[in-house]
C-alpha cells in the first residue's frame, strides 16, 4: 500500500521521474506473488493501482539504492537496521508513522487477519503519514532538480 500511496503522490506533484517508490518485505515467503486481494480493493476503492505489484525480499544490498528505507512497524524497523552494514545505511531507516505528527501509533497494523474494513482503515494511516512524508521531501527534491 506505502508504495503505492508514495508513488501516486509523487505523480501527482509532477515528481514522478524524481522519486522511486518500491515495496520489499523482510521475509521470503511471498516472493513474486501479487498483494494480498484486499490490499488491491482497498486501493482501487480510493483511486490507486496495486495490481502491479509483485513481492520481494529486501536485501542487505538495497541500502546502496535507497536515501530512504520506510519500516511500517517496529519489528521490521530491528530487521532492517540489523542488516544495514553501517551507521549510515542504519541511519536510513525510519518508521513511517513517525513522518505523522496525527498518528496515535507508530506501527501500522497488518490487516492480513481482520476483515475488509481494517484495510481500508490501515490504507488511511498510511496516506497521511506518505503524505507528511512528502511534504518534508518535496522541496529537497524540488531544489534538486
Amino acid at each position: 500500500m506505502a508504495a503505492e500511496v508514495f508513488r501516486e503522490l509523487a505523480e501527482s506533484a509532477g515528481l514522478g521521474d524524481r522519486i522511486v517508490s518500491t515495496s520489499a518485505g523482510t521475509g521470503d515467503w511471498h516472493v513474486g506473488e501479487r498483494a494480498d486481494h484486499r490490499t488491491i480493493e482497498a486501493l482501487h476503492r480510493r483511486g490507486y493501482d496495486g495490481a502491479r505489484h509483485r513481492a520481494r525480499q529486501f536485501t542487505a544490498a538495497d541500502f546502496a539504492d535507497n536515501d530512504l528505507v520506510v519500516a511500517l512497524d517496529h519489528t521490521h524497523e530491528r530487521i532492517l537496521r540489523g542488516w544495514a552494514h553501517d551507521e549510515s545505511e542504519a541511519g536510513k531507516v525510519s518508521l513511517l508513522m513517525t513522518f505523522d505528527p496525527a498518528a496515535k501509533t507508530t506501527d501500522v497494523p497488518d490487516p492480513y487477519y481482520a476483515g475488509p474494513a481494517m484495510f481500508d482503515e490501515v490504507l488511511g494511516m498510511i496516506e497521511g503519514a506518505s503524505r507528511a512524508l512528502f511534504r518534508q521531501l518535496e522541496p529537497a527534491i524540488r531544489s534538486a532538480v
